[in-house]
């Protein structure tokens, strides 16, 4: 039986993160599509980056298999993706999911107050 400790350990072990500051510095340079997997009453409690898309973790499988009616066109395969959540543990499970359903890179950015802290713009 698995815990959630369980999935968090494996979901970290293939989902890469990176600091704020490495976050903000590829946001800046215009690479890659920034998600938050938060669901919209904690984003609109804390706001988000700016110009974020924003797909619940719940909904992730959906919006990300190009069969279902509910894709979400940001989700290409091949394409960069960063994922934000409220301390990063939702980001790393969204991540996993995502890997599991073959995007290449995917990377986990942490919690929204990391980001928030080092700089980071944001929106409501």
């Amino acid at each position: 039986m698995k815990s959630a400790k369980n999935y968090l350990e494996e979901a970290n072990a293939s989902v890469p993160r990176i600091s704020a500051e490495e976050a903000i510095a590829k946001y800046k340079s215009g690479g890659g599509t920034f998600i938050d997997v938060r669901d919209s009453g904690d984003i609109a409690k804390s706001g988000t980056i700016k110009g974020a898309h924003r797909i619940a973790r719940g909904f992730m499988e959906f919006a990300a298999d190009s069969e279902m009616q509910f894709h979400n066109p940001v989700l290409q395969k091949d394409a960069d993706l960063y994922l934000v959540c409220g301390a990063g543990g939702q980001a790393a499970l969204a991540g996993k999911t995502l890997k599991d359903m073959g995007y290449q890179n995917v990377t986990n950015i942490g919690g929204i107050g990391d980001w928030k802290e080092a700089g980071g713009d944001m929106e409501d």
